[in-house]
């Protein structure tokens, strides 16, 4: 059996890397390099490869675009290429999705290659399928993931500009209703979150209290709060950032904080 395969990233030397590799491989063949995610759809559904090595951070469509747009019932099987760190990986393992870190380690590779191998053996595309679906989905509700899958909420994956990564939840102060999505303070930088404030503040530990109809505050993050006139406080956050309690959410801040206001 020959493995056709492609390979995508937008990385000339990273694709010639790869293609270096899989010379090793003598059952593989290379039917095509993409630079971008548009080429890798198009190439995608003209050339119907057995295995991809999918780049996931790539300008336009990026590697999780691609699986999007395609559909994972037409999708090959994948090995995502990414430079997360190991910690940031959790949405790939909750879905037994294989991946190599940049750099890519020849041992690892290997082993990628031969899974990839046993599974066009076993014409297990059908299970593929439905861990592709699990995987857009992760990507589709992010902040919800974490619980559906029983791991703790630790991080949010953030998508924006062509550019995804993990957020921990650590490095966010405060976060605010915009619309259909949220926005995400995490120091001088803002992030948005396609999220609903009631579904997001169900998956929060309980140190994120909610002060506010459109306000969630890490209260790790607070300094002090000051009262005002009608039962009202101004919570006054380290970096000097001042939020509205409202008196609808001052008894829930008051049991989170155990102390009467």
């Amino acid at each position: 059996m020959t493995i056709r395969t492609l390979i995508v990233d937008d990385e000339p030397l990273a694709r010639e890397g790869i293609r270096l590799r899989l010379a090793a491989e003598p059952d593989v063949a290379v039917v095509g390099e993409c630079g971008n995610g548009r080429e890798a759809v198009a190439a995608i559904r003209r050339d119907a490869p057995d295995l991809i090595l999918l780049d996931v951070q790539m300008p336009g469509l990026d590697g999780f675009d691609v699986l999007a747009e395609v559909g994972p019932e037409r999708m090959p099987l994948v090995i995502f290429v990414t430079a997360y760190d190991q910690h940031a990986l959790r949405a790939f393992e909750v879905h037994a999705l294989d991946y190599l870190l940049k750099p890519i380690d020849q041992d690892r590779f290997t082993q990628a290659v031969q899974q990839a191998r046993a599974r066009l053996q076993q014409h297990d595309l059908t299970h593929l399928n439905r861990q592709l679906h699990a995987l857009l989905d992760t990507l589709a509700s992010p902040a919800t993931a974490a619980t559906d899958t029983g791991i703790p909420l630790q991080r949010l994956l953030i998508k924006t500009h062509g550019r995804i990564f993990f957020l921990p939840l650590d490095e966010v102060d405060w976060i605010e209703a915009a619309g259909d999505y949220v926005r995400l303070h995490a120091g001088p930088q803002r992030h948005l979150l396609r999220e609903t404030m009631a579904n997001l503040e169900q998956q929060l530990p309980a140190h994120f209290q909610r002060i506010h109809r459109s306000i969630i505050v890490n209260l790790h993050q607070v300094r002090e709060l000051r009262a005002r006139d009608h039962g009202e406080y101004v919570v006054y956050l380290r970096d000097g950032t001042t939020l509205k309690l409202s008196r609808s959410y001052r008894e829930r801040l008051q049991e989170a904080l155990g102390t009467s206001l």
